[in-house]
Order: structure tokens, then sequence, then C-alpha cells
């Protein structure tokens, strides 16, 4: 896979970077330590808190890889000023399906804790949409094979 950089707000990366530093230093100890109290206690076959353990150690590593790959290749800065263009990091508002649908155009770690929606730009959606300009339309294909329809209602900065 290319390398792709992606947009983060300060405020993201700041939190991002804060997730990665206690994942990768107090959080690895931790599970180490869970690890090696469920290994001592005998059958590691029959032994469902070293399983347990053992799985958490997988995802935190996979998370720990994730978060390194985004904050290596993160450009951070504000949002993009809204000009009636799609762009990464703006909020779009648009048509689907006739239904009227708003979300951010981005990285999914950008709005933790919002409301929001987060379509990736390298998404069906996101990939036929980037560049249009408000009152355009284009059509994707969903995973089924369906073409559908989208219109750009709106674009606005991203508030965070």
């Amino acid at each position: 896979m290319p390398d792709k950089q992606t947009w983060l707000t300060q405020d993201a990366y700041d939190r991002l970077k804060g997730e990665l530093d206690e994942l990768s230093g107090p959080g690895r100890r931790d599970i180490a330590a869970r690890i090696e109290a469920a290994r001592e206690e005998g059958d590691l076959k029959e032994n469902g808190g070293y399983h347990a353990a053992k799985d958490e150690q997988g995802k935190m590593e996979a998370r720990i890889r994730d978060l390194t790959e985004l904050l290596e290749r993160a450009v951070v800065g504000q949002a993009p000023q809204a000009n009636g263009v799609v762009e990464i990091g703006t909020v779009i508002t648009a048509e689907i399906f006739g239904d009227e649908e708003r979300f951010l155009l981005g990285n999914r770690e950008l709005a933790d804790g919002s409301d929001l929606d987060v379509y990736s730009a390298e998404s069906p959606l996101g990939a036929a949409i980037l560049g249009l300009n408000v009152g355009d339309s284009a059509s994707y294909a969903a995973p089924n094979g369906n073409q559908i329809e989208v219109k750009v209602l709106a674009v606005d900065t991203y508030a965070g």
C-alpha cells in the first residue's frame, strides 16, 4: 500500500500520541504481568485467563501498529476552510438514497467523541465525491454492486 498522508488536528494528534504512549509503555507492562500471572496458574490449555490476556495483547499490539503508522504519516494542522469543494477534513452534507446525511471526510480518529459519521477519502463514497463542488452529483458502487447516487448539498469547515 502506498504511503498516504492523513490529516489530523493538533488535538487529535496529541490524543492519539497519548494513547500510543500509554499502550506501548504501561499498557504493555500491565498485559505482560497479567500473562505471567495466568501462566503461573498452571495448564495453559485450560487457562481462560491466560488466553483472554493473550487475545487482549494481540489486539493491543495491533492498535500500537495502527497508531504508529497513522502518526508517522500524519499531517497536523487546522481543518481546511470550506470553500464549496469536497476535501479531506471537511464536513459534507449529501443526499444519498433521497436522505440527507452529514459526515466528515477523513480519518475516523478525527471525530472521536463526535456524533459525526466518518468516511475515508479512499472509501467508495469518499473517492466518488472528493473534489466535487456543492451541487455536483456522482455515483459509486455499493458492495452489492448497485450504483448509489450522491449529491453534494453543502461543504462545511470541521470544527473539531
